[in-house]
């Protein structure tokens, strides 16, 4: 039944030639739903449940105008792109595994040489790469380093279900410590993954870009601020976005959003943001945390939503559960000594 407020038409977004278009960042959900095309569109094959389309669909909100999107393979782009369909109302391409930040990169160049030479139709066109975690931890990271080096204006957005779970759940350079996965699987010689994953938004901040942040769909308006300056930054922007896998983490279809406001909560995700020349800053619930310790909740409550982890909940898998309690601790306390605004 329909509520009677105003729908904006579903379809292509469309932008006027030869105008600058600068969309406001607006916060209120409503009007954002009765006034902004979304740039995913109804009838993708996405799972019901699914983190990651969430974590698209407010994406698109905190655009700024005309953008272009290089989507490496993996959930996102099977789901939303069978052929001969697309769910994309902006311009979109689909790349390899391995290059979506060498094909944004040439995207970019390409626009850059068309504005110097007067034949682009807009005063800006933004461009995203947009991956998962296999296509950004291990396959694709050569590409994403040479993106960054060659100071290419992308924003790099990886949507993070921490596993390759478009090919059957194997496990990633950023599946977490102790998570079963089916090439991780937990039994009487290992205990899921034995390796922590890779500090990938750390790495980011090495190559020192201009923007790096973390994020997630269930701090919406902190995801939206980011967005918007990873997309205004003076050069490369990389945005990791933490994105629940109810099949592959094994929840309940609806805890998406919540799974993800426990991982802050915890301290397992915090929120982050690394501005070059000036540090990393504390966002949103995990400033809140840094300011009042108290808040910070145990690692088990995170856990428990996921039968990934269930094994080591388990009483004879104490020593494992304070282990990795200890290893969040220690890279929350790392964060709180990096960030100019915690609590000194």
């Amino acid at each position: 039944m329909s509520s009677g407020n105003p729908q904006p038409e579903i379809g292509p977004i469309e932008y006027e030639y030869g105008k600058e278009h600068s969309l406001p960042l607006e916060f209120n959900l409503r009007k954002l739903a009765e006034t902004r095309k979304p740039i995913l569109l109804p009838g993708h094959r996405l799972c019901a449940g699914c983190g990651a389309a969430i974590v698209i669909k407010l994406i698109g909100y905190a655009l700024r105008g005309p953008t272009v999107i290089a989507n490496a393979t993996g959930c996102i782009e099977v789901a939303t792109t069978i052929f001969p369909y697309t769910s994309w109302a902006i311009p979109w391409i689909h790349v390899a595994f391995e290059n979506a930040a060498a094909v944004a990169s040439g995207i970019e160049a390409a626009y850059k040489a068309f504005q110097e030479a007067g034949r682009l139709p807009y005063k800006n066109v933004d461009v995203i790469a947009l991956a998962g975690d296999g296509g950004t931890y291990d396959i694709g990271i050569q590409a994403l380093s040479g993106m960054a080096e060659r100071g290419h204006k992308v924003l790099y957005v990886l949507y993070d279900n921490e596993a390759y779970m478009n090919t059957g759940i194997q496990r990633s350079g950023g599946t977490p410590i102790y998570a079963w996965t089916t090439t991780s699987p937990v039994g009487s010689i290992i205990p899921g993954k034995t390796q922590p994953k890779k500090p990938i938004a750390d790495i980011m901040v090495a190559h020192r870009i201009p923007y790096v942040a973390t994020a997630t769909a269930a701090h919406w308006a902190d995801l939206f601020r980011k967005v918007r300056r990873g997309l205004e930054a003076n050069g490369p922007a990389f945005l990791h976005v933490l994105s629940s896998c109810n099949r592959g983490w094994r929840h309940a279809l609806e805890v998406a959003v919540e799974v993800s406001r426990r991982a802050v909560d915890t301290c397992y995700f915090p929120l982050w943001e690394y501005k070059l020349g000036e540090g990393y800053y504390l966002t949103d619930r995990s400033l809140q945390i840094a300011r009042n310790p108290k808040l910070k909740q145990p690692i088990e409550k995170y856990l428990e939503l996921q039968e990934r982890f269930r094994h080591i909940l388990r009483p004879e898998a104490a020593k494992l559960l304070k282990q990795l309690q200890e290893y969040v601790d220690a890279v929350w306390q790392d964060l709180l000594n990096r960030a100019v605004n915690a609590p000194k």
